[in-house]
């Protein structure tokens, strides 16, 4: 378990202010009920109540090492933090004002008592203020740390799906040309060992570089060139400043299979598939183009056929790694095809 002070406390400076306005609401109620002037008031409430939250302050952090298993501590720490600070700030009282405060105690022994239970009961409560605005600070963090979690936990499911998808139509791609060309069938397997074995450890992570993206489209166009022959032809454009951005793995590899699947094979001569990513202001932009069939329905609408599994799963990962930060479009470009728009945020 880690330390739990640090998060209630942060820097002592950030207590500073509201502290000060405590004292000083404390001297004017004094001043409107006492004899004293409102500065001298003012000075011996700063300095009791400065020194209250400093002694408790530091109790805490040397008491309190870990909040969940330590709380109880605090019933002994705050009312002796709160004795103290009353004491040193009296001490330092008088000698800011050159007073004798111990008068009080033979003089006025019911003014001094009251004025020691005012700073105990003060010192609690300003130490609970911190406290649970500490608390409800921790409370946020927990929260944001589960949900990183759960959307890595839902990125690494996306992707176990996706990975034996693109592995089986492959596989089933493989068969059919070991019948028509073994030659062929044994280049293409030895494309997909290469491809395998180089993506293995990239696989399991929750993102990769953007060079790491397209180097493995490159594996898989290489793969899927000896099957189609001449009638696959791709260009990966990637300028040299986006190569580092993280993405999620394999996010583009659904769109460039679906447009190879859904709209070069069918065509006679085939066609080209182009991918590309560019800098607009601060959105990253992907795009997958193909010079295929294109599709009779708007990808776009709601409950339409968008060209498989895959595609399903790009549009969930979006949606868990950026949520409404992210969007996917598809567009029918006049000369044919189908052009997929990715847009992510342009992380710094």
């Amino acid at each position: 378990m880690r330390p739990w002070l640090p998060n209630l406390h942060g820097s002592a400076l950030s207590h500073l202010l509201p502290t000060v306005v405590l004292n000083t609401v404390i001297a004017l109620g004094i001043t409107v009920f006492g004899e004293e002037s409102f500065l001298t008031n003012w000075v011996y409430s700063q300095c009791i109540g400065l020194l209250i939250g400093s002694f408790n302050h530091l109790g805490i952090r040397w008491f309190i090492r870990d909040w969940d298993s330590q709380w109880r501590r605090i019933a002994l720490v705050v009312p002796v933090g709160s004795v103290l600070g009353f004491i040193a700030g009296v001490a330092l009282g008088d000698t800011l004002l050159g007073h004798h405060s111990m008068e009080y105690w033979t003089r006025d022994p019911r003014k001094a008592w009251g004025f020691l239970v005012l700073s105990l009961v003060c010192g609690i409560v300003i130490t609970h203020f911190f406290a649970s605005r500490a608390q409800l600070a921790r409370a946020r963090e927990s929260a944001e740390i589960a949900r990183r979690q759960a959307a890595e936990a839902q990125l690494r499911l996306l992707q176990s799906q996706l990975e034996p998808h693109m592995l089986f139509n492959t596989l089933a791609n493989l068969r059919v040309l070991i019948g028509l060309d073994a030659e062929r069938a044994q280049h293409m397997l030895d494309h997909l060992v290469n491809y395998l074995r180089a993506t293995l450890d990239a696989s399991r992570a929750t993102e990769h570089s953007l060079q790491q993206e397209f180097d493995r489209l490159r594996d898989y166009l290489e793969l899927m060139a000896v099957r189609m022959g001449a009638r696959l032809r791709y260009r990966l454009d990637l300028p040299e400043d986006l190569a580092a951005h993280p993405v999620p793995p394999l996010l583009l590899q659904a769109l460039v299979e679906n447009a190879i699947q859904h709209g070069l094979e069918p065509k006679v001569d085939g066609g080209e598939v182009r991918v590309s990513a560019q800098r607009t202001g601060n959105t990253l932009a992907l795009e997958v183009l193909d010079t295929g069939i294109g599709s009779r329905t708007d990808l776009n609408a709601p409950g339409a056929n968008r060209r498989g599994f895959g595609v399903e799963q790009v549009r969930e990962r979006l949606a868990t790694r950026y949520g409404n930060a992210a969007a996917i479009v598809f567009e029918a470009p006049h000369a044919g095809g189908t052009r997929a728009n990715i847009t992510i945020p342009l992380q710094a």
